[in-house]
């Protein structure tokens, strides 16, 4: 049998601009009413960032005062030693940024699990943070350390 030919009319189509390509109406999450929500490695990586830039600035609350952490994905260019920076400092604007896919990406972790690769995004932040106080990373918070001596 033959199909009727697609008739083009003025009105507006049955298959409006709000819903799916099959017409059943907006989706809701995948995990259901019942689950929390997936979270991203983008998440992870913005709550570690966050979490530390606060442990930092209570540490150090007159310098860190008007600090701002930024997270990008990539750098705009080429680092000065040739390659991808990790992060990025602006003493002049009081600003650090932190590049999420080199971070993510370019590390070499011995244990690909949760902690190590918090550990990695903490690194990174206070190796940040002492470059932009002219700080050693192992100063800026040396009680947290201190059991490993």
């Amino acid at each position: 049998m033959a199909r009727s030919p697609h008739r083009v009319t003025g009105h507006r189509s049955v298959r409006g601009g709000w819903r799916d390509r099959h017409g059943r109406g907006i989706r809701s999450a995948v995990t259901g009413p019942q689950l929390p929500l997936l979270t991203t490695r983008a998440d992870v990586f913005e709550t570690t960032v966050v979490q530390t830039a606060e442990y930092l600035k209570d540490l150090w609350p007159d310098d860190l005062r008007e600090v701002s952490f930024e997270i990008a994905g990539l750098p705009s260019e080429v680092g000065a030693s040739g390659g991808v920076d990790r992060w990025q400092v602006s003493v002049a604007e009081r600003r650090v940024i932190l590049f999420r896919l080199p971070i993510e990406r370019l590390a070499k972790l011995h244990h690909s699990d949760a902690l190590h690769r918090r550990m990695l995004v903490e690194s990174c932040v206070f190796r940040a943070v002492a470059e932009l106080l002219g700080k050693d990373p192992w100063d800026l918070a040396p009680d947290r350390f201190r059991h490993l001596r």
